[in-house]
Parts: structure tokens; C-alpha cells; sequence
């Protein structure tokens, strides 16, 4: 049997070591409560920038001459010349001879019309002789007697304008001869481009032959179509306003310079365009050191358009529903209500809502809500209260 003190022992030891550990519970210093940071959502931001802008209208179209000539023959007979520049790709100055037809024939019938010329100059004459000769007769009569009444025919009139006649058609012919001549030769009706011969030396030709083609290279045009909505960004329907035609010349990228000459004043049915057409000077660059703009050339153009005060030009998604997000002097978020001008690419002009220097919010919020706080990249968080006490409390003990 269990005497008393085997039994209080244990109760004592366990009594003991509850209170060991109960004094070194309340020994432990609890550990300080902090307050939970606020976790701002992070955006980036741009300052909006008011300025001046032009509207320019962007296009594209293909580089053509504005004169193409079909060189025909007037004359039938066989070319007996060709001229060496006469070749498809080479230039050409305005008058010089590309090919020639045989002009024999030609020459005789000049001779031949001079001949008839000369024989019907020399009948006028004689005749116009023979009809003074006619009235100084009678003149001679009449003096003797009124009674006599002298007749067209006797006067020589009829043969005299019978001659005349014959004396104006030789003419006729003379000129006839001399320009059929001329045509022999064939040439070219200004500075050109030999785009297509049809003939080579030894090629017989007959009125209507198709010899070769040419393209001027004094001016290129451009058909430039533009939508109906940017129409009203042209000034006077873009007539006379200026273009940047862009293109590839060896792999690099050239500017040149054109203007909106006139407008084809109706709607494409297919494409539902309107049609502006601008002229380039010198495409060949014949007068200067330029690469050439060559004829079948694709281009981009930009044509200028309206100059527009107090505009503000900004990414396309950033607005919605014309409101954009703005980040205002207390770092909260607001929306501004603005307006549209145009929509171009993924840009959007705005004529009204910006400021120069607001904080245009870039960065997309998954939850986003008028007067919600935020942060930028640049900015630090607010602190808070019990932050500041703690730098406080650390100030005083260093003092």
C-alpha cells in the first residue's frame, strides 16, 4: 500500500513544472501587431501633349505617264532606217528620227506635183494675157458702137477661173507631196520612252501600222483614291494641296514630291472611291541627280490635309466609349470625357479633354473604378501611421 509521500511527490513535481512553465510564459515578450500595407495597383502613365497637327490623307496608287503615244504610219513602203535609240527602255529627245520610210517614191511625186505646178502657173498667165487681150478688143469696139454687148465668155473669164482652178489644185498637190515626204520620217512628239517597238529595219508598213508605243517622261501622274469620310480633311477637295509619293528604288526608300493637279469628279463603282490624280515633274530625273520614279511603280502617298489647333493624339484602346482614364493629382483614378476628331491606324485624334500635362493611364486594370487609388512606376507608396511612428520612435532613441 502506497504511503502518503509516495503519492504527493509526483503531484508536487508536476505542480512544479506547471509553474516553471508558466513563469517562463509570461517571461515571453507577444509579438508586435503591425498594421497590413495598402497594395496600390502599379500603372504607367503619359502626359498628354496638346499641339497643332495636320491632318494628312493617306493613299497609294501606281506610277503612270500622263502622255502615251501609239506611233502609226501615215505612209505605206518599207523602213530602209532605224534609229539605234529606237529600242524598248531607251530615251528619246522630241524631234528625233526613229525610223524612216523609203522616200523614193515620195520624192518623185514631189517632182512630178512641182512639174504640174509650174505648167498651170504658166496657163494662168497666158490666159489672164489673152483676156486683156480680150477687153482692150473691146474697148476698141465699144467706141464705135454701144450696141454691141460683150459676153463672160468672150471676155475669157470662164477659161481664166478654169485656169486658176488647175493653178490652185496643182498647189494642193505640191503641198500634198512635200508633207507626204516629210512623213517618211519617223519621229518622236516629245521626250520619251521607247515602252514597246513593233518594227525593225526591212519592215514594210502601209497606213495604219503599228509601229511602236512611247511614254512622255516630262510628267508622271498617280491616281490616288480616297474614302468619302477623309474627304472633308482636304482643303478645297484636295486640289492643289501637296503629296509625299513613297516607294523602293535598289532597295532603299524614296520621298517624292507631287501635287493634286485635279479630281476625277465621280465614285468608283467597284472600289467606292473618289478618285484625286497628282502630277510628278521630271519622274526620269533627265534634269538631276534624284534615283528615277518609274513608270508601274507602286507608291504610298500622303496627301496634306487641314492644319488643326489644340489637338491630342493618343493610342486607339485607350479610350472607351470616348472616356479615357486619367490619373489625377491625388493619385486616383478619373475619367475624362473627350472628343473623336478621327480614327487613323490604331490612333485616335481628340479636339476636346486633354490638357497638356495629364496623366494618361496606359497600363489596362483588370477591376477599374472611378476613384480608385494607384501608384506609378516613379512614385512611392503612401506610408502609413504606424510606419511613421516607428521612424519617429527610431529618431528620438538616436538623439
Amino acid at each position: 500500500m502506497a504511503t502518503k509521500k509516495q503519492i504527493l511527490f509526483p503531484i508536487g513535481i508536476l505542480v512544479l513544472g506547471v509553474g516553471i512553465a508558466a513563469g517562463f510564459s509570461a517571461m515571453k515578450k507577444p509579438p508586435e501587431k503591425k498594421e497590413e500595407k495598402e497594395i496600390l495597383p502599379l500603372v504607367q502613365v503619359q502626359p498628354a501633349s496638346v499641339r497643332s497637327i495636320t491632318l494628312d490623307v493617306s493613299s497609294y496608287g501606281l506610277i503612270a505617264p500622263k502622255n502615251q503615244t501609239q506611233l502609226v504610219a501615215q505612209l505605206s513602203g518599207q523602213l530602209v532606217e532605224v534609229s539605234e535609240a529606237f529600242v524598248k527602255g531607251g530615251f528619246v529627245k522630241k524631234g528625233d528620227v526613229l525610223a524612216r520610210i523609203d522616200p523614193n517614191d515620195y520624192e518623185a511625186a514631189l517632182i512630178e506635183a512641182q512639174a504640174t505646178l509650174a505648167q498651170a502657173r504658166s496657163a494662168l498667165e497666158v490666159e489672164r494675157a489673152q483676156g486683156h487681150v480680150a477687153k482692150s478688143e473691146w474697148e476698141r469696139i465699144r467706141k464705135n458702137s454701144n450696141e454691141f454687148i460683150p459676153s463672160e465668155l468672150y471676155l475669157r473669164k470662164p477659161q481664166l477661173a478654169e485656169k486658176l482652178a488647175r493653178f490652185k489644185a496643182s498647189e494642193a498637190t505640191l503641198k500634198r507631196a512635200k508633207r507626204n515626204l516629210e512623213r517618211t520620217y519617223i519621229s518622236a512628239p516629245y521626250d520619251a520612252l521607247i515602252a514597246q517597238r513593233n518594227v525593225s529595219l526591212g519592215s514594210v508598213v502601209s497606213p495604219g501600222s503599228n509601229i511602236g508605243e512611247l511614254n512622255s517622261i516630262s510628267l508622271a501622274e498617280v491616281r490616288l483614291p480616297v474614302a468619302d469620310k477623309d474627304m472633308q480633311y482636304l482643303i478645297k477637295g484636295g486640289i492643289d494641296a501637296n503629296v509625299v509619293l513613297t516607294t523602293q528604288y535598289a532597295g532603299k526608300d524614296y520621298d517624292w514630291q507631287a501635287k493634286i493637279v485635279r479630281s476625277e469628279g465621280v465614285i468608283n463603282q467597284k472600289s467606292r472611291m473618289s478618285y484625286l490624280v497628282a502630277q510628278v515633274q521630271d519622274p526620269y530625273s533627265q534634269h538631276s541627280d534624284f534615283p528615277p520614279l518609274r513608270f508601274g511603280a507602286y507608291v504610298n502617298a500622303k496627301i496634306q490635309g487641314l492644319e488643326i489647333n489644340n489637338t491630342t493624339t493618343v493610342a486607339r484602346h485607350l479610350v472607351k466609349n470616348n472616356k479615357i482614364a486619367i490619373l489625377s493629382l491625388d493619385n486616383t483614378l478619373t475619367y475624362q470625357v473627350v472628343d473623336i476628331l478621327r480614327e487613323f491606324d490604331d490612333q485616335i485624334v481628340l479636339s476636346n479633354g486633354l490638357n497638356t500635362g495629364d496623366k494618361v493611364i496606359t497600363t489596362a486594370l483588370d477591376y477599374p473604378s472611378e476613384g480608385m487609388k494607384l501608384t506609378t512606376e516613379h512614385a512611392s507608396p503612401e506610408q502609413s501611421d504606424s510606419e511613421k511612428k516607428d521612424e519617429t520612435q527610431i529618431a528620438m532613441k538616436k538623439d
